[in-house]
C-alpha cells in the first residue's frame, strides 16, 4: 500500500488547482486594436470603396504595373520617372474616361462615346444619336467636378501603394509620414461627401453598363 507524506500531498493539492495554462497569460485578439490600428484599417476600407468610383481597367493595370515600374520599391533614377509617368497616364485616364458614356442601339448593343457641348460623340461611328437624344449626353458643370474628384480619388489610391510611397519617399520623416498617413483619409473622406451629394449618372468606359 502506498503512504502519501504530507509534503507530496500538499504538492498534489497544488498540482490539481493549477491550471494547464496558467490564467495571467494574455493573448491579444484582433478586436484589440490601437486607435491608430483602426484608422488605418478603415481607411484601407474607404480607399476600397472610393475605387470602385474609378474606371475599373485603369485601377487594374495600375495595380498590375507599380510593382513592376518601382522594381517592388526600390527605384533608381529611372524607375522614379517610370513611376512618375504611369501615375500620371492613370490619372489622366481617370479624367478623360469621366467624360464618357454609353448607351445601347435598336439590337442591345453597347456603344460607347465622348460627352460633347453638342451632345455624345460616338467613337466608332456606328450609331447616329437624334438631336433629341443626343441632347440628353450634353456636357455639364458636374461632369468636369466628378473628372476633378476622380483624380484626388486616384491620388489617394496611389499614396496607398506601398511600392509607390517608398519610390519616391523611401526615408520619410515623422511629418512626411503623417501627411502621407492623414491626406488621403481627408480626400476620401471629401470626394465620398461629393460623390454622394453630387452623384454620377453617366456610363461610361470602365464602369457599368447603362441599362437604357
Amino acid at each position: 500500500m502506498e503512504i502519501k507524506t504530507a509534503d507530496e500531498e500538499t504538492q498534489s493539492r497544488i498540482d490539481q488547482k493549477q491550471p494547464l495554462l496558467r490564467e495571467t497569460t494574455f493573448i491579444p485578439s484582433r478586436d484589440e486594436k490601437t486607435l491608430i490600428q483602426k484608422a488605418i484599417s478603415q481607411t484601407f476600407r474607404s480607399t476600397a470603396n472610393l475605387a470602385n468610383l474609378l474606371p475599373t481597367g485603369t485601377v487594374l493595370a495600375f495595380q498590375l504595373l507599380s510593382p513592376i515600374f518601382t522594381n517592388q520599391g526600390n527605384c533608381d533614377s529611372i524607375s522614379r520617372y517610370l513611376t512618375a509617368g504611369l501615375v500620371a497616364l492613370c490619372g489622366l485616364s481617370c479624367f478623360l474616361q469621366s467624360f464618357t458614356d454609353s448607351f445601347r442601339d435598336s439590337q442591345g448593343n453597347v456603344s460607347y462615346g465622348f460627352a460633347t457641348f453638342r451632345g455624345l460623340w460616338v467613337i466608332d461611328g456606328s450609331v447616329e444619336l437624334p438631336p433629341t437624344v443626343a441632347a440628353k449626353y450634353r456636357l455639364r458643370f458636374i461632369d468636369f467636378l466628378h473628372a476633378f474628384m476622380s483624380i484626388l480619388v486616384f491620388s489617394a489610391v496611389a499614396l496607398f501603394d506601398e511600392n509607390v510611397v517608398n519610390c519616391f519617399y523611401p526615408t520619410p520623416s515623422d511629418q512626411a509620414e503623417e501627411i502621407l498617413t492623414s491626406l488621403p483619409v481627408a480626400i476620401g473622406v471629401f470626394c465620398s461627401m461629393l460623390f454622394v451629394v453630387f452623384p454620377t449618372k453617366r456610363h461610361g468606359i470602365g464602369f457599368p453598363v447603362s441599362a437604357n
